[in-house]
């Protein structure tokens, strides 16, 4: 393994990993940079597994047999080993799930090829919280949705709290980007999926009912936070649906929205 001790938080070598903690520069730099950062020994482990390949990993000393043994198929990547003080002073916070990978970004697929055997997918419109693309990632993997299309608007699936909220199942299920709903709707359509909007309209069928007639292949779109799914994705949904809510509530989080939409969707 190679191993490359840090006794500076300015070694040039740790440029990936600088303030860490500011979103948008972070969003900005990755996907055009190649790059997003993977945290914690199992999260890197499953983006190796799921073919993603590693720049550089930053690890503290007690963590080093774990670097060792997830590193084993890319002996040529350097390790930097750094104690927690300089990490924090690095990254901006205390870094303490054992290790950060710089992994390199895959390209993204097209839909169609994310889709082609998929029978149930998520659309994600203009989510902007990390962690609740997160966690309808990890609802998405747990609850049997074969794929995720995200909007060019919506938050990076691979940006670092959304790796770590979903539990590294951005690296399991199938997921890219989505274009515009002009374009995305016949995409869509062509594949004989059904469009079916989560969402508070008036002529909306209930979850359940919508279960008992739901066809083949469903794609449930969910909005953004607060605002809902847009007036153009609504007018290329096929059907609106609800969660019948009670005790003056109206609907739920976008993320537990996905997890009980998916479960009824689950026992057609």
């Amino acid at each position: 393994m190679r191993i490359e001790r840090i006794t500076s938080a300015d070694d040039e070598r740790l440029t990936d990993y600088r303030d860490l903690t500011d979103v948008a520069l972070r969003r900005v730099l990755e996907p055009e940079g190649g790059l997003y950062i993977a945290e914690s020994s199992k999260v890197i482990g499953r983006a190796i597994a799921a073919g993603h390949s590693p720049r550089s990993v930053l690890v503290q000393e007690k963590w080093l047999a774990d670097a060792e043994q997830i590193l084993a198929p890319h002996p040529d990547v350097p390790v930097y080993v750094a104690d927690a003080a300089i990490a924090e002073q690095l990254t901006g916070y205390a870094v303490h799930r054992g290790a950060l990978a710089a992994m390199h970004r895959p390209v993204l697929p097209p839909v169609a090829e994310v889709i082609a055997d998929a029978r149930t997918v998520v659309v994600l419109e203009d989510i902007v919280d990390h962690t609740n693309v997160g966690a309808i990632f990890r609802a998405a993997a747990g609850l049997g949705a074969d794929a995720v299309l995200v909007s060019a608007r919506c938050a990076d699936p691979l940006y670092r709290r959304s790796v770590r909220v979903s539990m590294g199942t951005v690296f399991q299920v199938p997921w890219t980007r989505l274009p515009e709903w002009r374009e995305a709707r016949g995409i869509l359509h062509d594949a004989g999926f059904h469009l079916a909007a989560l969402a508070l309209a008036d002529d909306a069928v209930p979850l359940d009912v919508f279960r008992e007639r739901v066809p083949g292949r469903v794609a449930l779109m969910l909005g953004a936070e607060g605002d809902g799914l847009s007036r153009a994705a609504m007018a290329a949904a096929d059907t609106a649906v609800v969660i019948p809510m009670a005790g003056g509530v109206d609907s739920l989080n976008v993320a537990a929205a996905s997890a009980v939409a998916l479960w009824e969707l689950r026992a057609r």
